[in-house]
């Protein structure tokens, strides 16, 4: 398939990218960045542009079999708007060209239901504060992705991971529609489910969690990591 990766050169972005071409995908890696781009290879072409610049997404959709979006901002306190002014650009470009397959990534706490099996002190303290203040301008931004996602008549799906880190292999991670017990992602995992869905084309128009099960870290060791500024 020709597949083109939105927000390519991000931690999630290079995971998904290797991981298509290693099956033999065609990729079109977009990142602001080109230059640092770590990865080469004869499927790979690597364009440098914006999500926020319309006319540079419309020619990297063009042509394109799939969309795959991994952006992703660190949280921060000022407000946010590259998901979806991101995804609104990325949207309006499939339509034009005629691309019908978007998979992206936004967050497992926007189910809005607790995490099955946490304790009270997780769901009713932990968890909050996560959402209410020190992510609560990236939530907000992804809720607006979801909505715009939801209104376009793509062939859309939306992953919602839990609290991402990094492995260096796809496990055996669990896949489901509603949100499921666990509270860590790993970016392997993560690629390897919006490469699946992207290629394979289940769960259209759905809202799915993935979630690792094994090699997880410890709450406080994600926290101090992934809050200080990494970006999907």
């Amino acid at each position: 398939m020709k597949l083109v990766v939105f927000g390519a050169n991000g931690p999630t972005g290079r995971q998904v990218t290797e991981q298509a071409i290693a099956e033999g995908h065609t990729v079109t890696a977009v990142t602001r960045r080109p230059d640092a781009f770590p990865l080469k290879d004869p499927r790979l072409q690597v364009v440098g542009a914006d999500v926020q610049d319309p006319a540079a997404v419309e020619q990297a959709v063009a042509g394109q079999d799939a969309v795959i979006s991994a952006l992703g901002v660190p949280y921060s306190r000022d407000p946010v708007t590259v998901y979806s002014e991101g995804i609104t650009h990325i949207t309006q470009a499939m339509t034009k060209q005629g691309v019908r397959r978007l998979v992206c990534v936004t967050s497992t706490v926007l189910f809005g239901v607790a995490a099955p099996g946490e304790g009270l002190f997780f769901r009713k303290v932990l968890e909050p504060f996560l959402v209410r203040f020190v992510g609560r301008t990236v939530y907000d931004d992804m809720r607006r992705l979801e909505e715009i996602v939801r209104e376009s008549d793509r062939d859309w799906t939306v992953i919602r991971p839990g609290g991402l880190f990094d492995t260096t292999a796809v496990s055996h991670y669990q896949i489901a529609d509603t949100r499921l017990p666990g509270r860590y992602t790993s970016r392997a995992d993560l690629a390897n489910a919006l490469l699946r869905q992207a290629v394979d084309g289940g769960d259209v128009r759905t809202f799915v969690d993935v979630r690792t099960t094994e090699g997880t870290p410890s709450f406080i060791d994600l926290l101090r990591k992934e809050a200080v500024g990494s970006k999907k």
